[in-house]
């Protein structure tokens, strides 16, 4: 196998928050829209065994932002208010962010584990993720997919906001393509043909997932994937211009400040079958420059290493194209130009789709609440956690938790 960049080997979680603070033609996000309900999805003609996913309808709560519509909204489970931190008892952290971290917790009452995402309101405010947190709650009251991972409930106190999830054991696909260097062929289709279900589970219902990357797809103890962080999730329909993402997985639509539709998640898709073929992103820039690294996805120069197969590279080339009207997933037949690709003849989708294909990757899992895929934190913060003593100025922003 070969190597990886060295600049590659360590982690950098860093995303448009801050990475993109010097792109000086960022706009503002599209304003709010209608969409009509969540409905059951028809399988797609002409890709046989293509599931039809069934979107949750129940109903439950109201939403009070205008970050998705009515009709959206009123499908959303009731999950504020289900939960208090003293229903949990907290392991230790399983990941950190720009404004808040990751908890491994154990429920008091059924004994099952569970992540808990908690955020700082005022580092959100700070932040200028409001509207992105309140979205990312919103989305995953609704949407049941066997690839994305599920929100539970949410709650919060005068300080912090938390989102109970299901705790997925076996870490990140990213230490797991670190730890290998690439992934062969059949790995990395597994892994790509799971995606992109999910993917268009969230397109069927004009939702763009806008942060693909290794980091935010997680493993089962089956093998088989989760993904996670919707905190750039957004309902769109048709056009949106907000700049947000990781800078390796941008399209070239949005690095050039235009409108953008779903097709950026297509997009995304291409670099992360790359990445997880050849072991970096086509893109790659030695020394991180994100200014060079813009020129590189606008001029869309992509050299494919002679391992690759002849068949991955059509697919690669159809989803890492500039031109809007030669990507797949933004044709004429939408995704079915990716699931109906030679590259994937042999994929059982609808077997795929209910995991009754064995994944290639089992994690070492030993038992529930096993925690040793993930990285050691400090454990800081847990004990200003559920203070009563301080005033809520922030409540109100985020009035659906």
């Amino acid at each position: 196998m070969s190597g990886v960049p060295q600049q590659q080997q360590q982690k950098q979680k860093q995303n448009t928050v801050d990475y993109l603070a010097t792109h000086e033609a960022a706009v503002a996000a599209a304003g709010s829209c209608s969409q009509p309900a969540l409905k059951q999805q028809p399988t797609p003609a002409g890709v046989a065994g293509m599931p039809g996913h069934v979107a949750s309808a129940n109903s439950a709560g109201t939403y009070s932002s205008s970050s998705l519509p009515l009709a959206i909204a009123a499908q959303q489970r009731k999950l504020s208010g289900r939960y208090a931190l003293t229903d949990f008892a907290i392991e230790r952290t399983l990941g950190t962010g720009s404004f808040g971290r990751v908890h491994l917790v154990r429920s008091r009452h059924n004994h099952r584990f569970y992540a808990i995402k908690v955020l700082r309101k005022e580092q959100v405010v700070k932040m200028k993720q409001v509207e992105h947190t309140n979205s990312e709650r919103a989305i995953l009251s609704i949407v049941r997919h066997p690839f994305l991972v599920n929100l539970w409930g949410t709650f919060k106190d005068s300080t912090f906001l938390y989102m109970v999830m299901d705790y997925v054991p076996g870490g990140e696909l990213f230490t797991l393509l670190r730890k290998s260097q690439r992934f062969p062929h059949p790995v990395a289709k597994f892994y790509a043909a799971e995606v992109a279900l999910a993917i268009d589970y969230l397109h069927q219902n004009n939702i763009i997932y806008r942060d693909l990357k290794p980091e935010n797809i997680l493993l089962g103890a089956d093998g088989h994937l989760k993904i996670t962080d919707f905190g750039f999730a957004k309902y769109v329909p048709d056009v949106t211009w907000t700049l947000c993402g990781t800078p390796d997985y941008l399209a070239p639509e949005i690095v050039s400040s235009k409108g953008y539709n779903k097709s950026v998640d297509w997009w995304a898709l291409g670099v992360l079958l790359y990445e997880m073929l050849a072991g970096h992103p086509p893109f790659f820039t030695e020394d991180g420059n994100p200014i060079k690294l813009y020129e590189k996805i606008i001029a869309c120069k992509v050299r494919y290493p002679p391992y690759f197969e002849t068949g991955v590279k059509d697919l690669l080339k159809n989803l890492l194209t500039a031109d809007l009207s030669k990507r797949y997933g933004n044709l004429h037949r939408g995704s079915k130009d990716i699931f109906g690709h030679m590259w994937f003849a042999e994929v059982d989708w609808d077997r795929l789709y209910r995991r009754e294909i064995p994944a290639p990757y089992l994690p070492t899992v030993t038992a529930d609440g096993d925690s040793s895929q993930f990285e050691r934190y400090p454990e800081n913060d847990v004990g200003e956690y559920s203070r009563t003593d301080l005033p809520d100025n922030l409540g109100h922003i985020f009035p659906d938790f």
